[in-house]
């Protein structure tokens, strides 16, 4: 197997060189690929150029794939478990999907089944100004912690729901939406204890209310604990280039997108694998 491995920053990220022909094909590569995700958060494979077939051969050595987004716009119909990430209004006519992902978040968090594993994207086209994709450890950040800080958030629980992301992108509420929102809200620790035995904080824009908490105090604790998730020690940000692509730990880290212009052409393919373990 001839991988290379380099380190992006201390607590976050990985840059990995490697054959398109062995990524898409070798297995003891896929594994690899898995172990050094579960340390490092985000993998980046510099300008593969990967066709959506290829993508998906990687995607099914990694795991099941998933597609929680069937339904949204952007899912391409001939391309099963492929979805198209683009604010123009030729393929997306809900751009709010997307609207949404400029804030820190975790894909599946209000889902009934456990959050998606890991998700996969590759850059089509890019954007000259803007669309970079940003990426917070929440392992980092809750190993950070102070010992007082750890006893005190371990019992602490946590409502997420839609309507606390895209209220940050709509201006004008309707009783409909809201209550469509508020649906699909789930009840989540703060402090998550994977399989593994590693534990992370479960953040994000759809963190909405501190159970048993006055409202203001508890959304003043999951902004500060954002705050705290987002610093640059524990983020890595990636300028896109056209043919990257990156696969990131959808259970051990937040992602938010740079805010772009919907006619930039910004293009991105995702596919998404099945996540194994629920959020107690």
């Amino acid at each position: 197997m001839n991988m290379e491995v380099e380190a992006i920053k201390p607590h976050i990220g990985s840059v990995i060189r490697v054959a398109r022909k062995a990524l898409c094909e070798d297995d003891t590569v896929a594994q690899r690929c898995l172990e050094v995700l579960e340390e490092r958060g985000v993998l980046v494979f510099p300008r593969m150029h990967l066709t959506d077939a290829e993508q998906l051969a990687f995607t099914d050595r990694l795991g099941k794939r998933v597609s929680y987004t069937d339904k949204a716009p952007g899912t391409d119909a001939d391309q099963a478990d492929v979805y198209t990430i683009s604010l123009d209004p030729k393929i997306n006519k809900q751009p709010e999907y997307v609207l949404g992902t400029f804030f820190w978040h975790m894909d599946g968090i209000t889902s009934d089944i456990p959050p998606p594993r890991a998700t996969l994207l590759t850059a089509r086209s890019v954007a000259p100004k803007g669309g970079q994709t940003q990426f917070a450890n929440t392992y980092a950040a809750y190993d950070g912690l102070s010992t007082a800080e750890k006893h005190e958030y371990a019992a602490i629980r946590v409502t997420h729901n839609a309507y606390a992301s895209m209220r940050l992108i709509m201006e004008n509420e309707n009783e409909e939406f809201v209550r469509h929102a508020r649906a699909f809200e789930k009840e989540r620790p703060l402090v998550w204890t994977h399989r593994s035995g590693r534990k992370s904080l479960l953040i994000g824009s759809h963190a909405d209310r501190v159970v048993g908490m006055p409202l203001a105090h508890g959304r003043a604790l999951l902004a500060r604990l954002l705050e705290w998730t987002a610093q640059p020690s524990f983020t890595y940000s990636h300028e896109w280039q056209e043919g990257d692509f990156v696969v990131w730990d959808n259970c051990g880290t937040l992602h938010r997108v740079i805010p772009y212009d919907a006619q930039s052409g910004r293009t991105m393919h995702r596919t998404t694998i099945e996540g194994l373990e629920a959020v107690n």
